[in-house]
């Protein structure tokens, strides 16, 4: 593929992933909070699985640690990333920010657990040689990250679904502009659906382009891993600076967690499947450099995610912990 095809392929991709969020949007307003965000979610989680399975499946190499490099990324992109600009725009713009801490506290509980899990306890155990699991393993490890993450959901959508909202006027959904008709949202479920199989298709095309650019940038491979979780994230990260720019930061807290945790709860379960049904090799455990910017970023997110009010000075940590990690994974 040429570099011409190559960069309006990508232009095509991008676009198509910013219209399908667009109309998971549109059926998240109709729906209301929170379970607009879990479409959102779940819309992220379809095509951040469709580009690794396409990377690992028709890439013009194998890359076994690719999931691994996406679902860290995607953690560090959102918990850093995201949140930090989020907090940065927000303060700058409203001075002091809250949300609910009953919420968004246990959703960051589970992010915590599901990182440990997957990312860091394959480097532990010793069943397994490096940092894989066994089968067996994966297949726990997949099976209590769907669990954990079905549980996230059933709190957010109907046993504590008040953790969610907003924590003022939290009976008016509605307040900020008035929901699309049945017939609106039924068209955007319609048109989510052509995106999602159009992101698909566009992620097999570009499967050995993405692995060229990144060898022509003489990049390490773990890029690749951040180049397709910043491809998944992007509209979504712009759906969260919106809202905090609005003063609605509960609706970034509740982008932000519910993608990272999806992102781990629903992705890392249809990759071990694939792995095992195709005999794939799967390396999923970071490493020492990783575990430490991924445990000084939990340590900082919970002192941040601890009161429930929020400024700008937590904002900039964060986009430092990011740029850090943006650039140990240039220049390890």
């Amino acid at each position: 593929m040429s570099s011409l095809l190559t960069g309006v392929a990508i232009l095509a991709m991008l676009l198509t992933v910013i219209t399908s969020v667009h109309h998971a949007e549109v059926i998240a307003h109709r729906l209301g909070e929170p379970y607009g965000t879990l479409v959102l979610a779940l819309a992220v989680t379809v095509i951040e699985t469709a580009l690794i399975l396409s990377l690992m499946l028709l890439g013009t190499s194998e890359n076994p640690t690719l999931p691994r490099d996406t679902v860290y990324s995607a953690v560090m992109i959102i918990c850093n990333g995201v949140v930090g600009l989020c907090l940065l725009l927000g303060g700058i713009n409203h001075r002091e920010q809250v949300f609910r801490i009953e919420g968004t506290g246990s959703g960051f509980a589970a992010l915590v657990t599901l990182s440990m899990l997957v990312l860091i306890m394959p480097v532990l155990t010793t069943s397994s040689p490096g940092a894989t699991y066994t089968n067996s393993q994966l297949i726990f490890v997949a099976a209590a990250s769907l669990i954990l993450w079905l549980v996230f959901v059933f709190i957010q959508t109907i046993r504590h679904r008040d953790y969610f909202l907003p924590s003022s006027n939290t009976e008016d959904e509605t307040v900020h502009c008035p929901p699309p008709s049945l017939g609106q949202a039924w068209t955007s479920f319609g048109l989510l659906l052509v995106s999602l199989v159009c992101v698909v298709g566009y992620a097999k095309t570009l499967a050995p382009a993405i692995e060229q650019l990144v060898t022509a940038l003489h990049a390490p491979p773990a890029f690749v891993g951040i180049l397709v979780a910043m491809i998944v994230l992007l509209p979504e990260t712009w759906a969260a600076l919106r809202a905090a720019l609005s003063n609605r930061l509960q609706t970034s807290m509740n982008l932000a967690i519910g993608s990272a945790l999806a992102s781990i709860g629903l992705t890392i379960p249809l990759v071990v499947l694939a792995s095992v049904l195709l005999d794939l090799k799967l390396v999923i455990g970071i490493d020492d450099k990783d575990i430490a910017m991924l445990s000084l970023t939990f340590l900082v997110g919970s002192i941040t995610l601890g009161s429930g009010r929020t400024n700008l000075m937590q904002g900039a940590i964060h986009l430092i912990i990011f740029a850090a990690f943006l650039f140990l994974t240039l220049v390890p």
